[in-house]
């Protein structure tokens, strides 16, 4: 007897220094991540989407910074049965600011856990926060890699991404466009280029060398700095690297922070 096969689709609500949030739809279950946007965009993008914010199974928080939880108090009030997953101290920090609303539930960097029909496996990432992870998210045939807000690539992130099905991960910065603008303070374009600040086109590119393959769906490209990256930019970047393993097929999508993206199929 055949089993149906497990759908999985994605989608950015938001991506970059202005809010950051996504969702992760298995069938009928959906899941956000971050809620960095402010509740009514969270509200308004959701809705073009077809989403009502009751209905989502769980909130996947990534690190404690605005731009990733900057609706999620008034999301809760507006909806205070749902349910938040995040590592133990960052529903502290977060918590502080008065959030007494929703379901709480706390994992460790690397803790493996479900929700619903999905297997959430968090990993510790570096950056400028107190327990920042990234997730792979999975059913029974699919798997989403989530990787945003990154100085470096580890081995031990590298070998979590491996096998994906689609991965999303930011492509913050151009090098050489960094080195180049006037707009940032120098302590500034230090921290950014970190091994705590975020991730360069050229990593990202020399992380796909590593775990893209031939069967992969999608690979999402989200938190462009508008001033020091383009999306031309960092697509040319990493289509590449994918020549080099030959992947050039593989479809390539950079998310601005103006609008939510449409579906992506998994």
């Amino acid at each position: 007897m055949l089993h149906a096969l497990a759908h999985m689709k994605f989608a950015v609500l938001g991506s970059g220094s202005r809010g950051n949030a996504a969702v992760v739809a298995m069938d009928e279950m959906m899941l956000l991540i971050d809620a960095g946007l402010s509740a009514k965009q969270l509200n308004q993008r959701m809705e073009l989407l077809d989403i009502k914010p009751s209905a989502l199974a769980g909130i996947l928080i990534t690190h404690e910074h605005g731009d990733h939880v900057r609706g999620l108090k008034i999301l809760l009030k507006q909806n205070p049965d749902l349910h938040v997953y995040a590592t133990a101290a960052t529903a502290r920090v977060v918590r502080e600011v008065g959030i007494r609303e929703g379901h709480w539930h706390v994992f460790e960097a690397g803790q493996v856990f479900s929700v619903g029909e999905a297997q959430i496996t968090s990993f510790a990432i570096q950056h400028d926060a107190v327990d920042p992870v990234g997730f792979v998210i999975s059913n029974k045939n699919k798997r989403l890699g989530f990787l945003s807000d990154a100085g470096c690539v580890p081995r031990s992130v590298v070998e979590h991404l491996r096998e994906l099905s689609g991965i999303f991960l930011e492509a913050n910065y151009d090098v050489e466009m960094l080195e180049m603008d006037l707009k940032r303070p120098w302590a500034i374009k230090q921290r950014i280029s970190s091994r705590h600040g975020h991730l360069s086109n050229e990593q990202v590119a020399e992380l796909l060398t590593e775990i893209a393959h031939p069967q992969m769906s999608h690979i999402i490209l989200g938190h462009l700095s508008s001033d020091c990256n383009h999306p031309q930019t960092a697509k040319q970047a990493v289509s590449e690297s994918l020549q080099e393993i030959n992947c050039a097929h593989l479809p390539i999508t950079c998310i601005l922070a103006e609008s939510a993206s449409s579906w992506f199929s998994i």
